[in-house]
């Protein structure tokens, strides 16, 4: 008796039988390759859409914080509500001293100011910072480095100036060790740097010149004052845990009611992260809802044609099992027609969703890279294979009817 796993003439059999049911075979087989391409699109997709919406975060640390001045929504010691707030280098000093969890910070202070070299100028924000700054939202660096600690204690004149900007100052040259005139101070260029995020600090990364937080200080009579404060936590602390910490650190100082929560924010961009993560979940289990709903339909495409074609080879099976056909035999060419069908449609139906996405990626490729709308290996294999339990397990009934039946019953099904 030939084994009808690995016998050709077995396969040819199921080749025939699955054409002989043409209109049966192709709706089956479109059903599985459309839920198959289906739930391919939608991780895909789904993938493709998160990092364009992460994109937006780039470079920016995920578990950071600001904290910005606002006015007082209440009286207090004597002040009228409406007070402005401003920081000032003690609230930085009380932060960092009263919370020990903070691994990077760094103060900032703004102003607008006018680039010279030659004859050619540029219009640019000025942004004081701290030798942390670059950790805390990572910049692309073009030529040079960014400002480090020695710059800061020192009250080094040197300055980082934005791709833009350096455009604008040096055309195609390099700017690294060229005198710059800001507002009536010269400064040297120790990099140029551009942004990957779509957030901004005040002002496009490209469109900026940095200097030394003390340096521009000093330079331009600022005082102590901050614009904005910024910190990351240690990996495992959660930003929200010291938003209450914070603001009786900074009401310490300042005319401000314990309970004004209005009186200066605290932006914390983890739980915008947090946002797009459980966005994401819904939009996952989403796709895995509507792919396995079409799933399910062609699943059941696949037993009905099963039931078909036992039922249309009844007599045929009578015959096989009266020449000595086993159970086992007749099990196997069932399931071997369920799962060729399955495997071929679903094979087409990932092929098909890698292209459309593949498309799709090339079509968003930019300065930036492309979006990843792709479907991993895994998770193409991972389709494939529940598709593949499922339809053979869909032909399991059908198969174990045919097993059942009797020879003098076959042979006499009209």
């Amino acid at each position: 008796m030939r084994n009808p796993v690995f016998d050709i003439e077995n396969w040819r059999e199921i080749g025939t039988t699955l054409a002989q049911n043409k209109t049966r075979t192709f709706m089956t087989a479109f059903g599985i390759f459309w839920g198959t391409a289906i739930l391919a699109l939608l991780i895909g997709g789904s993938e493709g859409l998160k990092h364009f919406m992460y994109r937006n975060f780039e470079g920016f640390a995920t578990n950071a914080a600001i904290i910005f001045p606002g006015r007082t929504t209440k009286s207090y010691a004597g002040f009228n509500k409406g007070t402005e707030v401003k920081l000032n280098t003690q609230d930085a000093a009380n932060i960092r001293r009263a919370i020990p969890d903070i691994e990077y910070s760094s103060a900032v202070v703004f102003s607008r100011g006018t680039a010279l070299y030659g004859r050619n100028k540029s219009s640019a924000q000025l942004t004081g910072v701290e030798k942390d700054y670059d950790k805390i939202f990572e910049p692309i660096v073009y030529e040079g480095r960014f400002i480090n600690e020695a710059d800061d204690v020192n009250f080094r004149k040197v300055c980082v100036v934005g791709k833009k900007v350096a455009d604008e100052l040096f055309g195609t040259g390099s700017g690294i060790g060229k005198e710059l005139q800001i507002n009536d101070i010269y400064y040297k260029v120790i990099g140029v740097i551009g942004q990957t995020s779509e957030v901004n600090v005040g002002a496009k990364m490209d469109e900026s010149i940095f200097i030394p937080y003390n340096t521009m200080r000093r330079g331009y009579n600022l005082g102590n004052h901050i614009d904005i404060f910024l910190m990351t936590y240690q990996s495992g602390c959660r930003p929200a845990d010291y938003e209450r910490l914070l603001r009786h650190l900074v009401a310490s100082n300042h005319p401000i009611a314990p309970d004004d929560n209005g009186a200066f924010n605290y932006f914390n961009i983890s739980e915008k992260f947090e946002m797009l993560d459980n966005i994401f979940y819904g939009i996952t289990l989403l796709a895995l809802f509507v792919g396995i709903g079409t799933l399910m339909s062609g699943i059941i495409g696949v037993g009905n044609i099963m039931w078909i074609i036992v039922r249309e080879r009844t007599h045929e099976i009578g015959i096989r099992r009266a020449i000595g056909a086993k159970p086992r035999d007749i099990i196997i060419q069932i399931l071997s027609e369920s799962m060729v069908l399955t495997t071929i449609a679903g094979i087409t139906g990932i092929v098909f969703a890698t292209l459309i996405l593949g498309t799709v990626q090339m079509a968003t490729d930019g300065p930036r890279g492309p979006l990843h709308f792709q479907l991993e290996f895994s998770q193409a294999t991972g389709i494939l294979l529940t598709f593949l339990i499922l339809g053979t397990a869909a032909g399991i009934i059908p198969a174990v009817k045919a097993m059942k039946i009797k020879p003098i019953e076959a042979l006499n099904d009209k």
